[in-house]
């Protein structure tokens, strides 16, 4: 986009000031080739507040602090692609390999939690809700619960209202769609709704994975994938630590497919196609 097509003037010191608040705020490393996608998302909050150039919004964000602003400032900028069943083989071992054995492992207290980290607008908590019931189908008396997080408030309400249009469905199993999701009716008829068991064991939460924070107990299973993607490498480093300390031994992380943790930790071993467990 060139500078005589821009509403307002965008200067590489306003992008250098908001990639550097980008990230503090949320550990994204943001190249240099992200100055467009940062001119056309930031845009509408400039002309929102009334304002008439990207200096004048940059000296808004310096005195707003931790306000209103700094949310809809980091809810443009992170990035939100997901979709059901995303890299499906991730789901097929957690049925399969994972959840039998945490059925043996968790036998005395008959709990499985599971953290769906930049869970976006909730296809994957919606998948992994999925894919415990299925696996979880014979096996009476368990309670398995999914905690999905996001920095983003704006794709955590989308998520914990679980509707969709009906195009964001079409990659999921027909019998799938049918046991596990409402059609919607009227004006509504391109909307499908998730049904109240798979909402009823899903807690949507708003997390920045930069800031303090720490689970009361540790989980059997985190998903985070296609987001360390983002970071430099003592960020991924440190969160990945973090990861760590949040999983039982023996517990599972699924990351992105375009993700590796080679050179990144010793506390995990690779034992899939980006599926690692906790080893200390």
């Amino acid at each position: 986009m060139s500078e005589r097509n821009r509403e307002f003037e965008f200067t590489q010191r306003d992008f250098d000031f908001l990639r550097k608040m980008s990230n503090e705020r949320t550990g994204i490393v943001v190249s240099d080739d992200k100055f467009d996608m940062f001119y056309s998302r930031l845009s509408r909050r400039v002309r929102a507040l009334g304002l008439s150039k990207f200096s004048e919004y940059c000296d808004y964000l310096k005195s707003d602090g931790e306000g209103e602003e700094m949310l809809e400032f980091t809810n443009s900028i992170t990035t939100n692609l997901t979709a059901f069943f995303r890299e499906n083989h991730h789901f097929e071992y957690l049925k399969n390999t994972v959840v039998p054995e945490l059925v043996g492992k968790n036998a005395a207290d008959r709990k499985i939690r599971i953290w769906s980290s930049g869970c976006s607008t909730g296809e994957e908590p919606y998948s992994i809700a999925m894919t415990l019931h299925d696996a979880m189908s014979s096996i009476s008396g368990w309670d398995y619960r999914i905690m999905a997080t996001d920095i983003d408030s704006n794709v955590l309400t989308t998520a914990s209202n679980g509707v969709y249009q009906k195009d964001r469905v079409n990659g999921i199993d027909k019998n799938l769609l049918k046991r596990w999701f409402q059609q919607g009716k009227g004006t509504k008829a391109e909307k499908v709704r998730a049904k109240k068991s798979l909402r009823e064991i899903i807690s949507f939460k708003q997390i920045n994975l930069m800031s303090d924070w720490r689970l009361r107990q540790p989980r059997d299973v985190i998903f985070c994938r296609n987001v360390i993607i983002y970071f430099d490498k003592p960020t991924k480093t440190r969160l990945v630590d973090r990861y760590a300390d949040s999983l039982k031994t023996g517990g599972y992380l699924f990351i992105g497919h375009s993700e590796s943790l080679f050179n990144i930790t010793n506390r995990f071993e690779l034992i899939g196609n980006t599926i690692y467990r906790k080893i200390k």
